[in-house]
């Protein structure tokens, strides 16, 4: 029978909520969008004026080169026969990302959200308003490294975003901020802990 209000009736609480602190997460990922976007945008303005197409500048020798070239593909120069439909999955992982910011608790995903979305919106933003017409626009690369396509800083918070996913994922960190709870071993002790701090 239960003793004190607000105590579990049992000894597993691996699937109750944890009130966690929010209202910051969802303005997090917002700030980190325009900083992304706002710096991709900059230094795409920047190249098509200090660059001359197809013409390299080296900055750290062959580490990495200055290379203006115009994208009709995806990141890193991959399905250029596809604009549209490149730029409608952009549109609608725009849609995800800003439908999954309202309910994100987490300062660790709203800033991998907010790379996503703030990459997929600088080069949807080349796509819709860059020649040769909306949606078929090509997107402005720059950024060149040894053996690798050339690439923008969007495609970079685009891959900084994937590498957060899969590091939050594995930890077993939620939107919420929660930290999955792993089930006990076949000996009874936990194979895990659970970090109660915001993730």
């Amino acid at each position: 029978m239960q003793t004190t209000p607000g105590t579990p009736l049992t000894d597993d609480v691996s699937s109750l909520p944890e009130a966690r602190p929010g209202g910051r997460a969802p303005a997090l990922s917002a700030v980190v969008t325009l900083v992304v976007l706002t710096v991709d945008q900059a230094s795409k303005w920047w190249a098509e004026r200090a660059l001359a197409d197809g013409v390299p500048r080296q900055v750290l020798g062959d580490w990495l080169q200055l290379r203006l070239t115009h994208n009709p593909g995806a990141a890193f120069s991959l399905g250029t026969g596809y604009t549209v439909v490149l730029s409608v999955v952009a549109l609608a992982v725009i849609a995800v990302c800003v439908t999954m910011s309202r309910r994100i608790r987490s300062p660790a995903w709203a800033v991998a959200l907010g790379l996503l979305l703030g990459g997929a919106l600088g080069n949807v933003t080349d796509r819709i308003f860059r020649e040769p017409g909306p949606l078929r626009g090509h997107v402005v690369d720059f950024l060149q490294l040894p053996h690798w396509p050339v690439f923008n800083v969007a495609d970079s918070a685009i891959c900084a975003a994937t590498a957060l996913f899969v590091l939050l994922s594995f930890r077993g960190v939620r939107l919420d901020g929660t930290v999955e709870r792993r089930q006990p071993s076949a000996h009874g002790k936990p194979s895990g802990h659970d970090d109660s701090a915001t993730q």
